[in-house]
């Protein structure tokens, strides 16, 4: 007769076949239907959420800032592109913080330092303040909090579903712009932006008892196997040197041509989503004549659409060729961005609603299939690995923050750098298409060499 569901599976399992994990009781075992990794994401979900606050509210300061301190757009850029690259390279280095000291402690100093940085913003007179404030402690915090923690998350407490899962996590941040940025729209519109600077911060400091209370760093923990899995893990013991870790991962990562391709096309990612469209998008359409508070709308619903194309590509990701993958995402993320030119208005027009849906749908769609290709080609080095083709996704789009502004300085649009990135999303297609799958019987480890 059978007794319960697995806690791993979620299948129905004999009393005599438990396989909970050492150290769960059976009256816990009755009790809990289900498995305690998927409370771990939900918690990782809503940090990611917090930490996102801050990375809605670049693109709504350009135009304050212009106006109030008569700082050049350029420059405005240029702490935008130091957060953005920080918020990169900060990545790996994290991810191994991670394995040495626990994903809880990391996680929490990291959001400490957004809430820092994002509160002293308020008191800047000068522009170096503003890289110093919004450069660099928030590209430190949130680098913290980048993708790599969900991959070190989904690595840790999911053996099945973990495309999925990375979909889901991947589009927090994408619900974190949803959250706040009509809210920070309305407050900056209305209460000028250091309110919205506030905002932030307290939102960012809210997010930190939960983690400290709710995450936990490995299923052994508490006592159980990965989701998905009946053979219970031992926790690793800490290992010191995290950050020669992180920096011989990369040294074999880069002798490998899937590591160039990965951080190529990722490079460009970055440069058409953060440094681009959430940087200048709204400075753009104002350029046009519509209103911020509709264009930070408009970015709203880029959120929501992001969160069902993410979900939908970590679902993909379980069942098709991840390359082939991102080859159609950078497709058809370029040939959105050659029309948007085309589209900009004073007021949302149905073809401008159809970009937006269909930007949305693409968004970070990438990242799933960019994790499966790490964890694929580098194992269990894959999610410092990815740290570091994340962090050439930031300096992608820290280049075009910085050359976006340039642009609309020199030129007084924002025309040139539209066609340029759809162009260079092309080019990241064509880069997907040319990794090759990993041969089977090469070792999980980092391989010493790996074809292209």
């Amino acid at each position: 007769m059978l007794r319960g569901v697995s806690q791993t599976t979620g299948r129905p399992i004999h009393p005599e076949s438990s396989s909970a994990g050492p150290g769960l009781s059976a009256e816990s075992r009755g009790r809990r239907r289900i498995h305690r990794a998927w409370s771990v994401a939900a918690v990782t979900f809503v940090t990611i959420i917090g930490a996102a606050g801050f990375a809605s509210l670049p693109g709504l300061l350009i135009e304050p800032l212009h106006g109030e301190f008569g700082w050049s757009r350029g420059t405005i850029g240029f702490a935008a592109s130091v957060n953005l690259a920080l918020y990169g390279l900060t990545a790996p280095f994290a991810a191994a913080l991670m394995d040495r000291f626990g994903i809880r402690k990391v996680v929490a100093c990291a959001l400490t330092v957004i809430a820092a940085g994002a509160g002293l913003t308020v008191f800047m007179t000068a522009a170096w303040q503003l890289v110093l404030c919004w450069g660099v402690l928030v590209g430190l915090g949130s680098g913290s909090m980048a993708l790599a923690f969900a991959a070190t998350v989904t690595n840790r407490w999911f053996t099945a579903r973990r495309g999925l899962v990375t979909g889901i996590l991947t589009a927090a941040g994408a619900s974190g712009q949803l959250v706040f940025l009509p809210l920070l729209s309305w407050i900056v519109e209305h209460h000028d932006w250091r309110p919205a600077a506030v905002t932030v911060s307290v939102a960012a400091l809210v997010v930190v008892p939960f983690v400290w209370l709710l995450l936990r760093d490995h299923p052994a923990d508490v006592g159980l196997a990965p989701y998905g899995s009946d053979t219970p893990v031992p926790k690793p013991v800490p290992a010191p040197g995290a950050a020669r870790r992180a920096v011989r991962a990369l040294l074999d990562a880069v002798r490998t041509g899937p590591f160039w391709l990965l951080a190529g096309t990722f490079a460009i990612c970055g440069a058409t989503t953060n440094g681009l469209v959430k940087t200048h998008f709204v400075p753009a359409a104002h350029d046009h004549g519509m209103p911020m508070t509709a264009a930070a709308g408009l970015l709203a619903v880029i959120g929501v659409f992001d969160v069902v194309g993410t979900i939908a590509s970590g679902w993909f990701t379980d069942r098709f060729e991840a390359r082939r993958l991102l080859a159609v995402y950078y497709g058809l993320r370029g040939i959105s961005l050659m029309f948007l030119p085309m589209l900009l208005a004073p007021s949302v027009q149905p073809p401008m609603v159809f970009f937006i849906v269909f930007y949305g749908l693409d968004w970070v769609a990438t990242v799933p299939p960019t994790i499966a290709l790490c964890r694929e080609h580098y194992g269990e080095d894959s999610a410092i690995v990815f740290g570091w083709v994340l962090a050439s996704h930031q300096v992608g789009a820290a280049l075009v923050a910085f050359l976006g502004g340039v642009a609309r300085d020199a030129f007084g649009s924002y025309d040139v750098v539209w066609y340029a990135s759809g162009a260079l999303c092309a080019v990241a297609a064509l880069m997907a298409l040319v990794i090759r799958r990993r041969r089977p019987r090469t070792a999980a480890r980092l391989p010493e060499a790996n074809p292209v």
